[in-house]
């Protein structure tokens, strides 16, 4: 119990030496400015036929934040549109669960939306960590919780819930069968 509670807090030792100050700085314009996306990106190779892609975007004229989001987080990168906008995004599966999300569970977020995103962002990590996206019951779980994330005006999906439940009847139903096969070899 000792051992594991050392490997923890080592770490998040990165996450002790952000200043509070600058933590929370963070925060808050993350809160005003990022979003948090589950994208679906298909993938015919894929066995669900589908990836889960966890991001955190955050979008401003002045890279100067950016820049310190990238600095602190230790993670992402940052881009440049045509228009003018810059942007930091940090979009590994692995980053989001070891720093996006110690982060802002430390300096935590004060608006209800975003707090309310967030939450459902983790869930949606966390079951990914856990692999449940390769199963029906649990990809089925993340779409419907995906289904909630950014509700209201200004979001685009290129899939939406309606296109995913089609692959997902045949993903069951071709599930079904190979755990069907897989037993009778047992």
């Amino acid at each position: 119990m000792v051992i594991k509670k050392k490997m923890e807090d080592k770490k998040l030792q990165w996450l002790k030496q952000i200043p509070e100050k600058i933590g929370w700085y963070l925060s808050g314009f993350s809160d005003g400015e990022g979003s948090f996306n589950v994208s679906l990106r298909k993938k015919e190779d894929y066995r669900v036929e589908w990836q889960v892609v966890l991001t955190l975007n955050v979008s401003q004229r002045d890279i100067s934040n950016l820049v310190l989001l990238k600095r602190y987080l230790g993670c992402g990168r940052l881009q440049h549109r045509k228009d003018g906008i810059h942007y930091y995004v940090a979009g590994n599966n692995q980053i989001i669960l070891k720093r996006i999300i110690p982060f802002f569970e430390r300096f935590y977020f004060l608006s209800s939306s975003k707090k309310k995103n967030f939450s459902l962002f983790r869930q949606i990590a966390k079951l990914v960590e856990i692999e449940a996206h390769l199963n029906p019951e649990g990809f089925k779980k993340i779409v419907s919780l995906r289904e909630e994330l950014n509700k209201g005006r200004g979001r685009k999906r290129k899939y939406n819930q309606n296109d995913v439940t089609i692959n997902y009847q045949r993903f069951l139903r071709d599930y079904t069968s190979d755990t069907d096969k897989k037993s009778v070899k047992i």
